[in-house]
């Protein structure tokens, strides 16, 4: 059964270690076990892909994905040491840095790239038509933020709409029934919602393509792990590229491996994936540079925080360059 990502539901945690194996002919020398804290996500294909082919242990290094139904459980999780690291939105990390959790950003794994969206009625066709419209929701999840951004950008804030609280999954029906003129959801939900009526009911008014790199998905670690796990941290990035490496080379197995991981079939995998970027090496680097765009997290980093604040989720935001370390990306790309 597909469970996808940013879904609010008790954590439901489960992984099996990977069992050993020899590297190059000989027992590869390991290091302690490194456990990420995940949910299941279409953009996180390459590190499905690096667990089935056994590329964290081609560099050394013993992991487990360890799954939660709930990502806001993984911050604190990581901050407790329950986990050694996870895969969060930006966003998430903003957050938890401004309460003093020191979690920092390693790597960026992908861009929502039009997989999360907020739907309307056909009638409805400029974000200024929310005024006073029921929207459906999760709240506190990428879904709220991206409208809390839409709604900014037009000069309106929550207090201009009448929010319903919902899951993604719910937001179909709810469309479908007219219970609600508006929706904000993600792949799968959204194509659902599209498809309806021959896809002449409903249709896209924004979506994360409106702002590439405002949703970004990344591999963050407590500031104290990433001291004293250096060698760990960068063999989690290079067992990430190898994994989005056999993706490019192999896409049939890599669609079989991924539909495995998600429960869905190898074509659901192909379709959502045209919602995400997967971000190579050399955009790697330019996330970390300095910019005012949203691409690089100096540029996305100050807008999610002012979101934050207005949705009073944070009274302060912290420092950027203290939110990321960027050393291990520049240091790979060398």
């Amino acid at each position: 059964m597909f469970s996808p990502r940013r879904t609010v539901l008790r954590a439901v945690i489960g992984a099996a270690a990977f069992a050993s194996i020899s590297l190059a002919g000989t027992q590869a020398a390991l290091a302690a076990p490194m456990t990420i804290g995940t949910v299941t996500w279409i953009g996180y294909g390459p590190f499905y892909v690096a667990d089935a082919k056994g590329f964290f242990k081609k560099h050394g290094l013993e992991a487990r994905l360890q799954n939660f139904s709930d990502p806001a459980l993984i911050p604190s999780a990581i901050a407790s040491g329950a986990v050694s690291g996870g895969m969060l939105t930006y966003d998430q990390v903003i957050g938890a840095d401004a309460k003093g959790l020191n979690l920092q950003v390693v790597m960026p794994i992908d861009y929502s790239n039009g997989a999360d969206a907020i739907v309307a009625r056909s009638d409805i066709t400029k974000i200024t038509q929310f005024k006073g419209q029921k929207i459906g929701y999760n709240p506190l999840s990428p879904s709220d933020f991206l409208l809390t951004y839409a709604l900014m950008k037009n000069g309106l804030g929550e207090s201009d709409i009448s929010s319903v609280s919902m899951s993604p999954e719910q937001v179909p029906s709810a469309m479908a029934s007219g219970g609600i003129p508006i929706g904000v959801t993600y792949e799968p939900s959204l194509s659902q919602i599209v498809a309806m009526g021959g896809g002449k009911k409903f249709h896209v008014v924004f979506s994360s393509k409106d702002a590439p790199g405002l949703i970004t998905d990344v591999l963050v670690y407590n500031k104290d792990y990433i001291a004293k796990h250096p060698k760990d941290v960068k063999a989690a990035i290079q067992a990430y590229l190898d994994g989005l490496a056999y993706m490019k080379s192999n896409p049939a197995d890599a669609d079989a491996i991924i539909g495995k991981a998600m429960g869905v079939t190898a074509k659901d995998v192909k379709d959502q994936m045209a919602g995400v970027f997967n971000i190579p090496l050399g955009g790697m680097v330019k996330t970390f540079a300095k910019s005012t765009e949203t691409t690089s997290l100096y540029g996305s980093g100050p807008v999610i925080g002012k979101v934050l604040m207005a949705k009073k989720q944070i009274t302060s935001v912290p420092e950027i360059d203290t939110t990321f370390d960027g050393t291990f990306v520049k240091e790979l790309a060398k």
